[in-house]
């Protein structure tokens, strides 16, 4: 597994030098727990337009997108109808592909729904928390049972764009795995701060 000096002299993940943008990333969000129902939609949704397409670009775009797609509010993003995908369409800020916006759109829908259920998005999505044996080292797999299991359910609720590929990238990036390389200086911290947080639900 490879890793990337950075310009501090203390060693990340490989990825994290592929690109100017990818190191703040890397050190501030990739890997840390999230229980806040926003940036898990928010990055769900983001990992589902990136299918296809480069983490680079999405990234590049994430403003554009929270600017798009109103922060992600679930409720405000649930309310949008027809003219707001005719919007989208026209918005170069985003990605657009009718298909993602209209599943974001369906998703948003669906997570209302879950929020009733289960009294947030977090208490669901960290009930697929994956065990230590699903990832034998770091970055070894781009999916895992737990992942298979929780696209399956998010499928059977309606949603769309959430393979089990897509869903493995958002648990790595939303701190359900610390799935920081061995010998990567952050995965220690992504450690401490897992160890910290409270479980939802």
């Amino acid at each position: 597994m490879s890793l990337y000096l950075a310009p501090d002299g203390l060693p990340r993940c490989g990825w994290a030098g592929a690109a100017p943008e990818f190191l703040a990333y890397h050190d501030t969000e990739w890997g840390f727990p999230v229980a806040d129902d926003v940036r898990l939609f928010e990055k769900l949704s983001l990992e589902s337009f990136q299918s296809g397409l480069s983490w680079r670009t999405i990234l590049a775009k994430r403003p554009g997108f929270r600017a798009a797609f109103a922060g992600f509010d679930l409720r405000a993003v649930a309310a949008f109808d027809v003219d707001d995908v005719t919007r989208l369409l026209g918005d170069t800020g985003i990605v657009r592909h009718r298909g993602k916006i209209e599943a974001v759109i369906n998703n948003a829908r669906r997570a209302l729904d879950l929020q009733a259920e289960r009294g947030s998005l977090a208490a669901f999505f960290w009930g697929y928390q994956p065990s230590p044996v699903e990832i034998p080292e770091p970055q070894s797999v781009s999916t895992s049972p737990s992942a298979i299991a929780l696209s399956k359910d998010l499928k059977r609720r309606g949603w769309k764009f959430v393979g089990p590929t897509t869903v493995f990238a958002f648990m790595q990036a939303m701190g359900l795995v610390n799935d920081h390389a061995t010998g990567c200086t952050t995965r220690s911290l992504a450690d401490r701060r897992r160890g910290a947080f409270t479980r939802p639900g």
